[in-house]
């Protein structure tokens, strides 16, 4: 079975404890941190994948480290991961939990490209515009290309909305090279083109 669909089975486990529980963004965040010690701290993502570590050893550090700071489920969640040998799937549980979680509360993050930093008032319209487009509380991701030169960019999912200058522009340049001239003025054009023989 491929990893993803593995991460996936697992943080569709936690999610169902996370409801019996009533504990949705506690666990988020919960697992979260686990999975931020693991990427972040090179010296714990070696401890929880080497071999050379017994399984219960690593349990138990787990249970001194996290046992009193984490709720005991998902606690309990990350002991049988280790026991099952998939712990270094736990940030692809993670990121899938996050993603269930947006789901079931009607989130939807959004890459928004801008040409230049945007202040809070404008990124609150931005979010409430896309908010009322979408049917769901947009999240937006604030990415900053001077390149586009004004207007902005949207990215939900597989869907780009590109709003910029830089896209009109080029919108225009190919419609401009479309047109087709009077004879007049066609052959006026060819004769500027020319070099002077004069010259």
């Amino acid at each position: 079975m491929r990893d993803d669909t593995v991460a996936r089975n697992y943080a569709e486990t936690l999610f169902e404890l996370g409801v019996r529980s009533d504990a949705l963004e506690e666990y988020a965040e919960a697992i979260a941190t686990v999975a931020q010690l693991i990427e972040d701290d090179p010296k714990v993502r070696l401890f929880m994948e080497t071999p050379r570590i017994r399984d219960e050893e690593r349990k138990e550090v787990i249970l001194r480290a996290l046992g009193s700071a984490l709720p005991k489920h998902v606690v309990h969640f990350v002991l049988v991961m280790i026991e099952k040998r998939r712990q270094r799937l736990l940030p692809e549980v993670s990121r899938e939990y996050h993603l269930l979680l947006d789901a079931h509360m009607g989130r939807e993050h959004v890459q928004v490209t801008v040409a230049r930093p945007i202040d809070d008032a404008t990124k609150n319209i931005i979010t409430e515009k896309l908010s009322a487009a979408l049917g769901k509380q947009a999240i937006p991701h604030i990415q900053v290309q001077p390149a586009l030169l004004g207007g902005l960019v949207i990215r939900t999912g597989d869907t780009i909305y590109d709003g910029s200058i830089r896209r009109q522009l080029e919108r225009m340049r190919r419609q401009l090279l479309q047109v087709r001239l009077p004879v007049g003025v066609a052959g006026a054009q060819q004769a500027m083109n020319q070099p002077d023989p004069n010259s």
